[in-house]
């Protein structure tokens, strides 16, 4: 059974849940995951985890992400994008100039506050708020900090603008649309959206699930592809044999370690993910792959 990464170029309409079941059939395999989930609308970048490779979707939390989007002038919906039922409706409005635009957009470099839309997978009292949401049960949608690294326009359309951004894990980008809008003082919604980076796997480089069911060897990542911002460390084979067996191993006294987690190396393979105990200088097995 193969154990490693695709970087898979999900097109518009599908789910990513429909990407892991087509995989499923091609590598012949149940255990596959993805890491990020796309709506159904957008399109881009979503990495996936064939075997053992799922064990290393969680060092994939923190990943930068990158995103150009389309936002579209005059009306917003309860979803944040043009699929939704539509909420406010503006018909008369002066378009912003390009220079208004870049000035707002501006405005959100850096750390902000933003509610998760209500049609998204946040979990509120344990259910999935978009699951409340298609019941018509109203709640307050939590508040929270994320980091938008960088942010520029694009270009101007008829009745909307194109821009990108980089950001921190947990951004919404139907809810950055909408709180651009609401600076503007026009309402918005996100009118397309493309992934194009999450962490190491990168647009240019992404396969289609037709390019995958024909070389779905070749479109395969080693297990450690996505987590190279993970320090590495090289361990003997007895210690390999320890961390097997759920124990300790010692560091060398000289040896400065800054993360919680490591990359395990044998001379011959990729060993897993060691955990670094501060307070007593040892790395503990946290997922061991041997």
């Amino acid at each position: 059974m193969p154990n490693g990464f695709v970087n898979v170029l999900k097109a518009p309409g599908i789910t990513s849940h429909d990407i892991v079941a087509h995989l499923r059939k091609v590598y012949g395999m149940k255990k596959i995951g993805h890491a990020g989930t796309l709506d159904p609308a957008a399109a881009g970048v979503l990495p996936i985890a064939l075997g053992k490779a799922t064990r290393m979707l969680e060092y994939m939390d923190d990943v930068d992400k990158s995103y150009t989007a389309e936002v579209t002038f005059g009306y917003a919906t309860d979803s944040g994008d043009d699929t939704g039922k539509v909420i406010e409706e503006m018909s008369s409005y002066e378009l912003p100039t390009e220079d208004a635009i870049k000035g707002t957009l501006e405005t959100f470099r850096g750390e902000i506050k933003q509610c998760p839309p209500m049609y998204s997978a946040v979990r509120i009292n344990g259910q999935k708020a978009y699951n409340l949401a298609r019941k018509n049960i109203e709640v307050e949608m939590p508040e929270r900090t994320v980091f938008i690294h960088d942010i520029k326009f694009h270009e101007m359309k008829e009745n909307g603008f194109v821009f990108s951004v980089k950001c921190s894990k947990g951004t919404y980008i139907r809810s950055l649309c909408i709180d651009i809008g609401k600076k503007l003082g026009i309402p918005t919604v996100m009118s397309f959206l493309v992934r194009t980076h999450v962490g190491k796997f990168k647009l240019e480089n992404a396969w289609t699930t037709e390019e995958i069911g024909m070389l779905p060897h070749k479109a395969l990542y080693a297990m450690d592809f996505p987590i190279k911002h993970l320090p590495e460390y090289k361990i003997t084979e007895d210690e390999a044999l320890m961390i097997k067996q759920g124990k300790k191993i010692d560091v060398a006294e000289d040896m400065q370690i800054t993360e919680k987690f490591i990359r395990l190396y044998t001379d011959k393979e990729f060993a897993g993910i060691g955990r670094y105990v501060f307070s007593e200088h040892k790395i503990a097995p946290h997922k061991v792959l041997l």
